[in-house]
């Protein structure tokens, strides 16, 4: 391999548009702004959303398109996210390089716990004996249980 081909190989032509931040940043952006669609949410819909869309050479979304998407709002949520995504603007020697990109916005309904609770106390009735002496019965009325159930 000739020097030639070794600089050509090592040296990249052209940047590209990245996030600030890196991907980590990306997918704490979407997860902090991602609103579930009510429709979805009453369908227990849930999936992957896939969009398509073009960087401008200034940072700038535009143009996206839903590649696959899974309906009831989650398409047009997930374009919605991706209208807002920013990335750092790229020089190219003075040229102005549109990039395309892909990305995958994932929908999942997640558990929520329940917050209802009962609680309950028993406290047993002494049994009816003439022979006990009376530290078994103070022993006795002292004793309660309390039982919490979570729904």
């Amino acid at each position: 391999m000739s020097d030639k081909e070794k600089y050509h190989k090592t040296k990249k032509f052209l940047k590209l548009p990245h996030i600030h931040g890196g991907k980590e940043e990306l997918r704490k952006f979407i997860k902090e702004n991602l609103v579930y669609p009510e429709e979805a949410l009453k369908n227990r819909t849930q999936g992957d959303v896939i969009i398509k869309y073009k960087i401008s050479d200034k940072g700038e979304v535009y143009d996206p398109v839903v590649v696959k998407g899974i309906g009831h709002g989650c398409d047009q949520e997930a374009l919605r996210l991706v209208k807002l995504i920013e990335y750092d603007p790229v020089k190219n020697r003075g040229m102005k390089v549109t990039a395309h990109n892909r990305i995958k916005i994932p929908f999942r309904i997640r558990a929520v716990k329940s917050q209802k609770k009962i609680q309950m106390v028993y406290t047993p009735k002494p049994k009816t004996s003439e022979q006990k002496t009376e530290p078994q019965k103070a022993k006795e009325e002292k004793t309660t249980y309390t039982y919490t159930i979570r729904l």
